[in-house]
């Protein structure tokens, strides 16, 4: 039987030898595209190739990507551990064509690793196509049902709508039809009595879906209308759980290499045995599975630089954490913070794919306990501010129920829990009308209306120049757009040429001006999304095809690049008096103050503090010159001994900034 290892090692070797470039995974937090806020495919990362906004270094491309499902239109969060299947975080593997080859090659060479390499029946594989939408004008994607039929019968060749082979990402964005793998695992008898045909997308557990091909043409606009792309892509994705299931002949993902180890792990601390039972009233099974695959979100989206906390990303990593203290709490009677013990296991396991948590385990195992400590100690709060509530005709008000969910921090599910205990109920219409509002004064504090992009002029790459200069000749505006934040319109553009730097690193954006022919308009702030610079205006001119020129802010440029240089004085200096694991895990710097979050394992004592600020103080009266390595490769960037920030996409080529080369070196 093959290993996890060895199947995701065979199938990058696959590729490879297909001459595809074989790159690193995103993170698995989504910093630069603000309408992900975690990264939920493995198409994530090359957004902007489809989008035509970015030049591609390598047309054929495969990884293996770390996702996060438990936000938005993907949320898996509340059925994992109730089925052998469901996870919060997984591995999609996955190859890209990026205007390269198309539906030939895609669908050949899925049949070829599948049946030659990985050696699956081929009388078991089913294959499923589009078949056509009216409401968006598309005919069914017969080309790639004439490819299948080389390969399969046409009785193993399937139509779907959709919902089951139109693949969007979002809302908007790149999308397109897919021809959808799947394969049927059920004894020869039952096959023999039913066709696979008539289970395909019925949520048969063992007639699943294992891989994706999905044909890049469109993007959706705000709209909801499609644009045909400049070029035709493949965007490929198969769940690397769901396959090493069907390779090891498992029936549930838990039951691999993957997971197993780490049950057995907590059936030995807990004292309690895992059954493999499905029964929704088997708690110990159901909590054993939601430990084993929460850690791993957890894990991994800390060590990509996303600390738990109260609002946005943080708040849904600090959910699922709780969501796992809650089981082993309730079901397996471990009273004491337990999470941050499967870290070593964890961390050995991913070293050679997924690096970043291995590097930092000690700092990733320190701030999962602290929130497990918090959290144990809310929950006995919690318990206590139970007792207390009235309760009438044996029911707990909804208004109590959503003050401990919202207050303390205490899952609804496990208010109904002690409840039902108790012989009492909960108020959910109560809790829901408590949550709604919530919810309403949330939107209406954070409503944002994206509009379509406008195309002024097509095809181009955005240059930034400035590192070099904060003057602008000579540029011409690409595209421009309406947002609509709080009720209010907010004017954006993309320029061809721009010095104005976009917010990213921590650094907020520049402030200026532009004059678009005669007009004057300003910039009020900066933005990064994706790889595009965004320059928000406080009006948009009457003559787009202008010619552009303006200037950046010099006197709040340079006093912002004060305090970001002070950043990497500090950084050095932390890692001086505290050691290398007080690694940055944020920051925000302007013209007037710097921010700078980092790990620790408790908290900065007066002495450190005063040995800190004398260390930074000595470096600034050095005033040690800038060395500024722009296209520097990143193998020769790490022999330097350059610090990379976890969380962090790094390129080939990465700009390498040193205060002294004994002292900061940082990319």
């Amino acid at each position: 039987m093959m290993t996890a290892q060895e199947i995701r090692a065979q199938f990058l070797d696959f590729f490879r030898s297909k001459q595809h470039k074989i790159v690193p995974s995103a993170p698995i937090v989504n910093k630069d595209d603000p309408t992900l806020m975690f990264t939920n495919a493995g198409m994530n990362q090359f957004k902007d190739l489809f989008l035509g906004n970015q030049v591609p270094d390598a047309r054929r491309i495969a990884d293996t990507q770390k996702c996060l499902r438990v936000s938005g239109k993907h949320n898996d969060l509340e059925e994992v551990g109730l089925d052998g299947t469901h996870h919060t975080m997984f591995e999609m593997l996955g190859n890209w064509s990026i205007g390269d080859y198309f539906k030939e090659e895609a669908i050949g060479w899925s049949w070829e690793l599948l049946t030659e390499v990985y050696k699956l029946p081929k009388d078991r594989i089913y294959a499923t196509v589009f078949g056509g939408d009216d409401a968006d004008g598309l005919p069914a994607d017969e080309e790639a049902k004439e490819i299948w039929k080389k390969y399969l019968p046409e009785d193993h060749i399937l139509y779907f709508d959709r919902k089951d082979n139109f693949w969007e990402m979002g809302e908007t964005g790149p999308c397109g039809p897919c021809s959808e793998i799947h394969i049927d695992m059920r004894s020869d008898e039952e096959r023999k009595s039913k066709s696979g045909a008539e289970l395909v997308n019925m949520d048969d557990p063992m007639v699943v879906e294992i891989w994706n091909n999905v044909f890049i043409q469109f993007n959706r606009k705000a709209d909801r209308s499609l644009e045909e792309l400049p070029e035709q892509h493949v965007d490929t994705g198969m769940g690397f759980e769901r396959l090493c299931m069907i390779l090891q002949g498992k029936t549930a993902t838990y039951d691999t290499d993957i997971f197993s180890p780490f049950i057995k792990y907590i059936e030995k601390q807990s004292g309690k045995t895992y059954t493999h039972s499905y029964d929704p009233k088997n708690k110990v099974d159901i909590a054993m599975r939601v430990v084993s695959d929460h850690i791993r979100a957890v894990a991994f989206a800390i060590a990509d630089g996303q600390i738990p906390g109260n609002t946005g990303a943080g708040y849904v990593i600090r959910r699922i954490l709780r969501r796992a203290v809650r089981y082993y709490y309730s079901f397996l009677d471990i009273k004491d913070p337990f999470l941050h013990t499967l870290i070593p296991m964890l961390s050995d396991e991913f070293a050679q794919v997924f690096p970043e948590l291995d590097l930092q385990r000690e700092q990733v195992a320190k701030v999962i306990e602290g929130e497990e400590i918090a959290f144990l100690n809310t929950l006995e709060n919690g318990l206590r501010r139970f007792e207390s509530l009235s309760v009438e005709d044996n029911q707990i008000k909804g208004a109590d129920a959503f003050e401990l969910y919202d207050t303390y921090g205490f899952p609804i599910d496990l208010t109904r829990l002690i409840a039902t205990e108790k012989g009492y109920t909960v108020d959910d219409k109560g809790f829901e009308a408590a949550l709604a509002e919530q919810k309403a004064r949330s939107r209406a504090d954070a409503q944002k209306e994206v509009g379509d992009w406008q195309i002024i002029n097509d095809g181009e790459e955005v240059e930034f120049v400035g590192y070099d200069t904060l003057e602008l000749k000579d540029a011409k505006v690409l595209k421009y757009r309406t947002v609509k934040v709080k009720k209010k319109d907010q004017f954006q553009l993309v320029l061809s040429q721009t010095p104005f730097y976009g917010e990213s690193g921590g650094q907020v954006g520049d402030k200026g001006a532009l004059w678009i022919g005669e007009e004057k308009v300003s910039v009020i702030d900066t933005k990064k999304e994706n790889e595009l610079t965004v320059h928000i205006v406080n009006r948009l001119p009457a003559d787009m095809t202008a010619e552009v020129k303006g200037f950046v802010d010099a006197k709040t440029r340079h006093a912002t690049e004060n305090n970001h240089t002070a950043t990497h004085l500090m950084h050095a200096a932390l890692h001086q008096v505290l050691g290398g694991h007080a690694l940055q895990k944020g920051q925000n710097v302007d013209h007037k103050r710097l921010r700078f979050d980092f790990s620790h394992f408790q908290p900065v004592g007066a002495e450190e503090l005063q040995e800190i600020e004398e260390i930074v103080n000595q470096k600034v009266r050095e005033n040690i010159a800038l060395e500024e390595d722009r296209t520097m490769p990143i193998d020769e960037a790490k022999a330097a001994g350059a610090t990379m920030l976890f969380g962090e996409k790094y390129g080939d080529l990465v700009r390498m900034i040193t205060f002294d080369a004994n002292y900061s070196r940082e990319l």
